[in-house]
């Protein structure tokens, strides 16, 4: 892979990361479509860890208010405020993803070389977010969060890890069907990308250790750079969006680019 591809590739990561059209489908089908080697599941992570940088520095604040409180209810062995609720809301909420990812790991990694499957869970996405926006009420904020709603939440980002499948938009589009306003469902599911992200680059980095940094070099460095950079762009712009407009444009988006590809217009 060279620079130019890397650059490309994360400023496509970091662009579509956060937005609920699935960045590991174009990471799939664009490679796909300009005849570029597969950049495979170690680059792929790597350009999420790219935009890991960028959501934990979005929500820095956020997160070290979270990380103190979520200590201080360990320390004293009970929860008494919002932020150490909310924390440990996240960790439940991360733990099936986190089980399906170790599970699943090579048949996801197979999917990766198949853009016309990519294509056809773009179509579930739309799908999902389409029914979001119809019959969701958008009346409950972030504070009135439940450990069963944590869970299916949780257990939507779980499905997301297949490329197509936005975990993004999974998360957002349950969170509006549970009830969530869109800035809170927002809010929650970017605090979510945090640990599982965080946990697969960490889980991926240390097989890469394993294999003598195989396939990791200064392109890569380059992707993951960009991905951060845009990845930020990219949240800013996003939370600001969802507070006044709806999700339509992302669900037509998707099921576009999955019809353009399923139909061979895209080939």
């Amino acid at each position: 892979m060279t620079f130019i591809q890397a650059l490309l590739l994360g400023i496509l990561q970091g662009a579509t990361e956060f937005l609920p059209v699935s960045s590991s489908a174009h990471l799939v089908i664009f490679p796909h479509l300009l005849g570029w080697p597969d950049p495979g599941l170690a680059f792929d992570m790597l350009l999420h860890l790219g935009t890991l940088v960028a959501v934990v520095f979005y929500f820095r604040h956020d997160l070290w208010q979270l990380i103190v409180a979520a200590w201080e209810s360990l320390r004293r062995r009970k929860i008494e405020t919002p932020e150490a609720r909310l924390a440990w809301l996240l960790v439940l909420a991360t733990l099936p993803g986190a089980l399906l990812g170790f599970l699943f790991e090579d048949q996801v990694g197979e999917i990766f070389g198949m853009p016309r499957a990519a294509a056809a869970f773009l179509l579930v996405t739309a799908a999902l977010l389409a029914f979001a926006e119809l019959l969701s009420r958008r009346a409950r904020v972030l504070e009135a969060l439940t450990w069963r709603d944590a869970l299916v939440i949780g257990l939507a980002q779980a499905l997301a890890i297949v490329p197509g499948l936005s975990r993004s938009g999974a998360t957002m589009a349950t969170g509006l069907l549970l009830g969530y306003r869109r800035e809170d469902a927002a809010r929650f599911s970017f605090l979510l990308a945090v640990p599982i992200v965080l946990g697969g680059g960490v889980y991926q980095l240390l097989k890469l250790l394993l294999n003598g940094m195989a396939g990791v070099g200064g392109p890569a460095l380059v992707g993951m750079l960009t991905a951060a950079l845009t990845g930020y762009a990219a949240i800013t712009g996003l939370l600001a969006l969802v507070r006044r407009h709806a999700l339509w444009p992302f669900a037509a988006y998707c099921a576009l680019l999955g019809l353009l590809v399923l139909t061979g217009i895209l080939a």
